[in-house]
């Protein structure tokens, strides 16, 4: 006769769960609601190792709203939450980004445009800073070229 004890029942029936819901959540086994799609990739300049830090930053704007020319010392990587961002660095092209979407802007890039696209609905997106100093993240641009968060027509 084989005797078993209940804490033995409970451990055999706590590992299996385990097993059984770690097989259905591990990483290989993904599952149809399961996707990925590279959003950016960019090669970045060089940065000293020792300091590196990121930062990340979350601007909301409301309709119509926007920022003023400005310039940061570090590379960002931004991300639209939400609503569609109008944006232009000095050199590039004006663009309109929608969630989902994703823009890089070089260190020390003067951005001319950083809106909102729309009159009517907000906008959200993360903006990825990445530094190898500390320094603040936003400044005024250096050159003299005044930015207008109005030079692109609204949606």
């Amino acid at each position: 006769m084989i005797r078993i004890s209940a804490w033995r029942i409970l451990a055999v029936a706590g590992l299996s769960y385990g097993v059984v819901f770690a097989a259905a959540n591990a990483p290989g086994g993904e599952s149809k609601a399961t996707a990925d799609r590279v959003v950016l990739s960019r090669s970045l300049p060089a940065m000293k190792g020792n300091d590196l830090r990121i930062t990340v930053l979350e601007v909301a704007y409301g309709p119509g709203a926007g920022s003023p020319a400005h310039s940061h010392p570090c590379s960002v990587v931004a991300y639209v939450v939400s609503g569609a961002i109008r944006s232009q660095v000095k050199g590039e092209s004006a663009a309109v980004y929608r969630a989902g979407e994703s823009f890089f802007e070089p260190a020390n890039g003067v951005h001319l445009i950083s809106a909102n696209a729309s009159r009517t609905a907000p906008a959200k997106f993360l903006a990825y800073f990445l530094c190898d100093r500390e320094t603040k993240l936003s400044v005024p641009p250096v050159d003299s070229s005044k930015g207008n968060t109005q030079s692109m027509p609204q949606e």
